[in-house]
């Protein structure tokens, strides 16, 4: 690989603050001479932050004071309060359980919020494949030597789901083989990564033919998250979370 493409294949462990010496310092002198690769990080660092922004509301004083009074004990709810001092380890237990259960069937919203973002930024790159599918047999093999695993995918894309290209993508902290597919005018992002050291959830809430996935929609996507031995998958569009469900079970069957 040329300068170029070893400095790319580091720009989000830069803009994350990731990279040990002596990586850092080479990138930064590369990015210093390459204007290139200076826009890139630069639109990448942006991205980076306007994902990171979280906008919050104060109530006003009058509602929260009428609010407040809506809430108030009235004496029955007092009474109901001194029940629960004496019942207070029994409900601590009940309670305790219900956030099991929770945590049992709820998807992990960190691995969610990442599959999101990482979406979001193949969306906006303006260059997201970087090799042209002609089949599967000719995108996998591309990801060898760029990678530190071998992407597990079989499902080549079809008439409904047709495979677009590939790229390398960063994962939370880990490499990820990135596929593109579309379907009509939708854009769908399947990444393939590492799956050991994740917070998983305990259990999924959906399924994939035999293996257990999690389902959930956060800020306009659908995502499907699963593991098949030591690989994740993340799928992710905003497509109809019937049809996501459809190509995921595709890709998982083959």
């Amino acid at each position: 690989m040329n300068d170029c493409d070893q400095a790319r294949e580091h720009l989000l462990d830069a803009v994350r603050g990731r990279l040990a010496e002596p990586e850092a310092a080479r990138v930064e002198r590369h990015l210093a001479t390459c204007p290139e690769c200076s826009r890139i990080f630069e639109r990448e660092r942006a991205l980076e932050q306007a994902l990171a922004k979280r906008t919050t509301y104060a109530l006003p004083e009058a509602l929260r004071e009428r609010l407040a009074a809506r809430v108030a004990p009235p004496p029955a709810r007092r009474r109901l309060a001194r029940s629960a001092a004496i019942f207070g380890p029994s409900l601590a237990a009940l309670l305790l359980g219900l956030f099991l259960v929770q945590r049992w069937w709820s998807p992990n919203q960190e691995l969610v919020s990442e599959a999101v973002n990482d979406h979001l930024r193949v969306l906006y790159a303006e260059h997201p494949i970087e090799i042209e599918s002609g089949g599967i047999h000719q995108v996998k093999p591309w990801f060898a030597g760029r990678l530190d695993f071998a992407p597990v995918l079989s499902f080549s894309g079809d008439e409904e789901f047709p495979l677009e290209g590939g790229a390398i993508g960063l994962f939370v902290d880990r490499k990820a083989a990135t596929f593109i597919f579309r379907h009509k005018l939708h854009t769908i992002t399947l990444f393939v990564f590492r799956s050991e050291g994740l917070s998983w959830p305990l259990r999924g809430n959906a399924a994939l033919g035999a293996l257990s996935c999690t389902s959930t929609r956060a800020r306009g996507f659908n995502t499907l998250l699963w593991r098949d031995g030591d690989l994740g998958y993340a799928l992710v569009s905003d497509m109809d979370a019937s049809e996501l469900t459809r190509l995921g079970l595709k890709i998982s069957s083959h």
